[in-house]
């Protein structure tokens, strides 16, 4: 008799987007457990996880963790030390891909589009913030999408129109760590593709749109209600672009030195993209988008959650 492979699922903790990890961990248990050779156990993220892995010893953990620290190498790094086999980006790379304003620096040396922007420092720039908002103001206008540098779900994020909206912008993502982001306002097409980086191959899943009912954008509310949304896959583009933007996909998880899975997000106009930001632990909730890619590249959920797994098992 082939002997089960236990499989610790991580999700929740500290994290501002803890529920909706908790949805997405949910989603993967019932998978997993309807597949008898796993043995699954479900974790919540917090000061005990160090003992209660090192008391099960699962063969693998699968953290379903979105934001920090599962997100952004803090986990990563606590694996490693316990000699544990994990789903997903190393150290490094889930530090880097969190934080957006080295990821775009990454990206501008392996030459994929970004959006033009200027970075706010508390510590540096507080002193000086209306001097430097104006500064802003006169190289990107009064349109911009202002972020923290370390958060998901569109946590913090807020999308200006007047130069009067910004300081409280800033001062909004601002709560969310002492750095952020102002990036230039595209007005274009919300899209994502996922990458399956298994078995030495890294695989683009179709191009999705995100299209949202009342014209808005795609906040935190339009991520996670059922019906606040609607995802066009393949999207309606044409096939030189689709392509593009698979390839851009993979060069932004390769260049981060991502492994097992990443979602990438671009803004389309036109026949130009810009890429925003890669996902290193993407949704896996009814709602997500990574699944659905999978789904459309002819990977069922189970058998996509099989191939991470053993992706990270032969890593032991």
């Amino acid at each position: 008799m082939t002997p089960s492979i236990g499989v610790a699922i991580l999700s929740g903790g500290p994290s501002a987007e803890r529920d909706v990890s908790r949805v997405s961990a949910a989603a993967v248990e019932a998978a997993l457990k309807a597949i008898p050779r796993f043995d699954v156990h479900a974790l919540e993220l917090g000061s005990d996880t160090a003992s209660a892995l090192m008391n099960l010893k699962p063969d693998v953990v699968l953290p379903i963790l979105h934001g920090p620290p599962g997100e952004d190498g803090t986990l990563q790094g606590l694996l490693e030390l316990l000699a544990l086999p994990y789903v997903g980006s190393a150290v490094a790379a889930s530090a880097l891909a969190m934080d957006k304003l080295a990821a775009k620096g990454v990206f501008q040396a392996v030459g994929l589009p970004t959006a033009a922007f200027e970075a706010i420092h508390a510590r540096i720039d507080t002193p000086h913030l209306s001097a430097k908002l104006a500064g802003v103001k006169a190289r990107l206008g009064e349109r911009l999408v202002v972020k923290p540098l370390n958060q998901g779900s569109a946590l913090g994020v807020t999308r200006t129109e007047t130069f009067e909206e910004l300081e409280p912008a800033v001062q909004t993502a601002l709560d969310y760590g002492g750095a952020i982001l102002i990036e230039e306002r595209i007005d274009g097409r919300e899209m994502t593709v996922g990458v399956l980086d298994v078995d030495g191959e890294c695989l683009a899943f179709p191009v999705i749109e995100i299209t949202i009912p009342d014209q808005t954008w795609y906040d935190f509310n339009h991520r996670y209600t059922q019906g606040a949304s609607a995802h066009l896959m393949p999207a309606p583009i044409d096939e030189d672009l689709r392509a593009q933007l698979q390839h851009a996909a993979v060069l932004a998880h390769q260049a981060l030195g991502c492994r097992d899975l990443s979602r990438v997000d671009f803004i389309v106009k036109d026949e130009s993209f810009v890429v925003l930001e890669v996902n290193t632990m993407p949704g896996m909730t009814p709602t997500s988008l990574y699944p659905e890619g999978a789904e459309g590249a002819g990977i069922p959920f189970a058998s996509l959650l099989e191939r991470l797994i053993q992706s990270a098992l032969n890593r032991r």
